[in-house]
């Protein structure tokens, strides 16, 4: 099963960009979804999470303020609302998934399930 991912680009710095992700196919609807983001020659790291009923959410330190997860159960589809962007926050943004919320949040493990990806690229 594919998570597919949606809507990065090219903005300014100042801009803003609304990702998406969904599966490709029927599930994942009860579990926590969220985004890991890598820079080139960065580690792969935390950005924002979302439990299933969307009542919880958690955001990394450098996001927030600025980054907005919400999630749509009907389309099954996650979103990351990205306002007043950094040339700091270029890097590949990938969805994830898993059934544990405070697995996902405490970074216990890597989440279960991943997307493929979509490029944010912020020019100052």
């Amino acid at each position: 099963v594919q998570l597919q991912a949606s809507g990065g680009g090219l903005v300014q710095a100042g801009g803003s960009l609304r990702l998406s992700c969904a599966p490709s196919t029927r599930g994942f609807s009860s579990n926590t979804k969220g985004w890991f983001r890598q820079a080139p020659g960065k580690e792969r790291e935390f950005v924002a999470a979302i439990s299933w009923s969307g009542g919880s959410t958690s955001y990394a330190d450098s996001v927030k303020g600025r980054f907005t997860i919400s999630r749509d159960n009907a389309k099954n589809t996650v979103y990351l609302q990205m306002n007043s962007l950094k040339p700091e926050d270029t890097a590949v943004y990938y969805c994830a998934a898993d059934p544990s919320y405070s697995d996902y949040v405490s970074r216990s493990r890597p989440p279960a399930y991943w997307g493929q990806g979509t490029q944010v690229t912020v020019s100052s």
